[in-house]
């Protein structure tokens, strides 16, 4: 596929970027750029406040489309033409977002708007300042993404910059869970574009994400034979003590050298207390570095299971694989040296960091764009009633990703 401004382009501008960086050419802030960047942080925190107080978990739809219609407007007023993608069979839709310019480079941003909690969480815990942290349910992850991606547009709308071909800011309603519409959507969007800002959190060390883990879910089916628990235990086959078993095997299954990781999350067994369970299911939580090992758990997951706890139980195993892994690239150090050189124009280190969390940022390195992952507000804990978003960071992102844009669209 031929682009107006083709990766082999890119590559050799990011190489020219890491020689620049190296001299120390972004040593002076863009003074525009900063002065819109801290005055709109204010507004910002605002427009947070609206999203984080919103519930939008995984196909909760009703708050999906607040958030997307939210998200629409603000976009609209930056000039924005919107398409939305039905994530069938959910009724929540995905938002394309496209920025025509006069230039040569195609720059996709990205950041999702569900987040893993569920309906009533912002009731129980509403957006909130204490102590330089804002607190609520998304608030980094990833409401904190999708208000830098916006207020990033509008510094470039102040500055009336449009020397890009286009940007395209992608707005997927269910990173958390995954869908085959949004997997299939991002692959091709992607492909259509030179370089992609993932707006994923920023790391609670103030870094970017060069590197990803992929993910699938390791499944464990046991049937048993059921019996009565306290008249004649010993004529059934306990499924839920086999699962059990299971669980403590597979779960060493993981490699530390290799950052393989195995991590059982789910059991169900039985419904009453006075019955030998017949059947029982457990699910893991599979990460990795490198998809070879995805083949390994596989093939190893059946091999150890053969060891059983209960005679006359059958056990069966499975992986379904999510997200691949995002691995370090020459193109992903290009372009976080470029990122590191901006960032010390107003002061600031950026550090290199990869991820156990599996994200959108893997299918658009997957199909070959060149991806930096992170571009989102600084926070912590994510995942948990205590997730966080450090209020000092929201202006230092907003400049990053301006100029980071501003950079990538630069005539070579």
């Amino acid at each position: 596929m031929t682009f107006s401004f083709s990766r082999s382009l890119l590559a050799a501008s990011l190489g020219l970027s890491l020689a620049f960086s190296a001299a120390h050419a972004f040593a002076e802030p863009h003074k525009q750029v900063l002065a819109d960047a801290e005055q709109y942080q204010p507004e910002a925190l605002k427009l947070l406040e609206r999203l984080v107080n919103i519930d939008s978990g995984s196909g909760y739809e009703p708050g999906l489309k607040q958030v997307s219609d939210i998200a629409i407007d603000e976009l609209k007023k930056l000039g924005a033409t919107i398409e939305l993608v039905p994530n069938t069979p959910e009724k929540s839709n995905h938002v394309l977002a496209t920025f025509k310019g006069t230039g040569k480079a195609k720059i996709l941003l990205m950041a999702h708007m569900d987040t893993v909690f569920k309906e009533g969480s912002a009731a129980e815990r509403p957006f909130h300042i204490k102590d330089g942290r804002a607190y609520g349910p998304g608030v980094m992850d990833d409401k904190g993404g999708i208000v830098a991606g916006i207020y990033a547009l509008k510094v470039l709308k102040n500055l009336d910059f449009k020397d890009y071909a286009q940007i395209t800011f992608l707005l997927d309603a269910s990173e958390e869970t995954g869908s085959d519409v949004a997997t299939d959507l991002i692959k091709k969007t992607a492909k259509q574009h030179d370089v992609t800002l993932n707006l994923e959190p920023g790391r609670p060390a103030d870094g970017l994400v060069v590197w990803r883990k992929g993910s699938a879910t390791a499944l464990v089916e046991v049937k048993g034979k059921a019996a009565h628990a306290g008249v004649a235990p010993e004529l059934g086959r306990n499924a839920a003590m086999e699962a059990a078993h299971q669980i403590l095997q597979l779960g060493k299954l993981g490699d530390e050298a290799k950052k393989t990781t195995v991590n059982f999350t789910v059991l169900k067994a039985g419904d009453r207390t006075n019955v030998i369970p017949d059947q029982a299911t457990a699910k893991a939580d599979v990460r990795a570095a490198v998809p070879e090992e995805f083949d390994r758990i596989e093939k190893d997951l059946a091999r150890v299971s053969q060891d059983k706890l209960i005679p006359e139980t059958e056990v069966k195993t499975s992986l379904q694989r999510g997200l691949p892994p995002m691995p370090q690239t020459p193109e992903s150090d290009r372009l976080m040296a470029m990122a590191q050189g901006i960032y010390g124009e107003i002061g600031r280190k950026l550090t290199e960091e990869g991820s156990g969390g599996a994200a959108d940022a893997s299918l658009s390195a997957g199909v070959g764009t060149p991806t930096l992952d992170g571009f989102g507000i600084v926070g912590g804990n994510i995942h948990t009633p205590e997730e966080y978003a450090e209020v000092a960071s929201v202006a230092p992102r907003i400049y990053l990703l301006s100029r980071m844009i501003m950079e990538l669209a630069k005539p070579r």
